[in-house]
């Protein structure tokens, strides 16, 4: 019997026609939790994006449900314990998305610095009537080359930039739950505990996932460590205390700082707004290109084929599940 599977979002047509090979596919479009959970019984695989929540209470529904493969790199929108006990094999994504994100970083990066974002706003309201108002008037700018730059969180995504940022001209350093002897080898990285990394760091990067322990790992506290220093921030919206940033940047002790994410998506409002000379704010779009969409769809294709055929994708985030239902206990294909 073919698996049947429900995709829930608006998929690349090109993978999804990969998968319609091998199981019975019904696009779902953006199901709320409670239609899910009406429906989540009759699938043996589902394919998410990050908009696609699945908590515990539509896992508790899904009788037949062997996979759930994440079209993202991140996977907070899953709940994963509840997961692992039903034996449903979780998985996620990187390659093309980890170079996305990382081009994406760059660039916060680089606008925040030189104001790019806040120039188009300026030139745009028609404020610019002399060069003499640009060159007077204009804060302290400053280049990405020559800077000390850390990252926090040294998997796919943060090896890609460091070697983004080693190109232009800095010194990488880095904090990670492990040491990553390769990106040491191949950029010069140094491994420093974290509050060292952000004390000695010109400009700070997160690209860590949500998970409990990196709840605000930027707190007011660490704040404190970056005096006179930027934050950019591609990784999840919960790592940083916005409010503790707002103020930072409010008192001047934060130089500025940049971010793809929020901690309560999406936003219409938010305090950090006033702040246009020292912020550069997007939408959670840092992994949105035609390449890394088309991509992370054949991965998450891969993914989930892979686990039906009893096999254990590199990708796999819940290991733990190997122990409460082997691989030969899911396999359909």
């Amino acid at each position: 019997m073919r698996p049947r599977v429900a995709v829930l979002f608006k998929m690349k047509s090109k993978p999804l026609e990969e998968l319609k090979k091998y199981a019975d596919v019904d696009v779902v479009l953006y199901p709320s939790v409670d239609e899910l959970k009406k429906i989540i019984g009759k699938y043996d695989g589902l394919i998410v994006s990050p908009l696609n929540p699945v908590p515990g209470e539509v896992i508790e529904k899904a009788e037949r449900l062997k996979v759930i493969s994440c079209h993202s790199a991140g996977y907070d929108h899953v709940d994963v314990k509840k997961a692992t006990e039903r034996g449903i094999y979780v998985t996620k994504v990187s390659g093309w998305l980890s170079e996305a994100v990382a081009e994406f970083a760059v660039g916060l990066t680089i606008a925040l610095l030189r104001k790019i974002a806040y120039a188009d706003k300026f030139i745009r309201s028609g404020k610019w009537d002399s060069h003499k108002t640009v060159w007077s008037g204009f804060k302290e700018i400053e280049t990405v080359y020559g800077k000390r730059v850390g990252i926090l969180g040294m998997g796919a995504i943060g090896k890609a930039i460091a070697r983004r940022m080693k190109a232009m001209g800095t010194e990488i350093l880095y904090w990670s739950r492990s040491r990553k002897e390769d990106i040491e080898r191949e950029v010069g990285a140094v491994y420093m505990p974290l509050d060292d990394v952000l004390r000695e760091s010109d400009i700070v990067i997160l690209a860590l996932p949500a998970t409990p322990e990196t709840y605000h790992i930027i707190n007011e506290e660490r704040l404190k460590l970056l005096e006179g220093k930027y934050l950019v921030n591609i990784g999840r919206g919960t790592l940083v205390d916005e409010n503790a940033v707002a103020k930072a940047l409010e008192d001047g002790r934060l130089k500025g700082y940049a971010t793809d994410v929020f901690e309560k998506e999406p936003v219409q409002e938010h305090e950090l707004f006033k702040y246009e000379w020292e912020t550069v704010l997007t939408p959670h779009y840092a992994g949105l290109s035609k390449e890394a969409m088309e991509d992370m769809g054949f991965q998450a294709v891969k993914n989930l084929l892979s686990v039906l055929r009893g096999e254990v994708p590199d990708t796999l985030v819940n290991r733990e599940v190997l122990k409460i239902r082997p691989p030969e206990k899911v396999k359909m294909l």
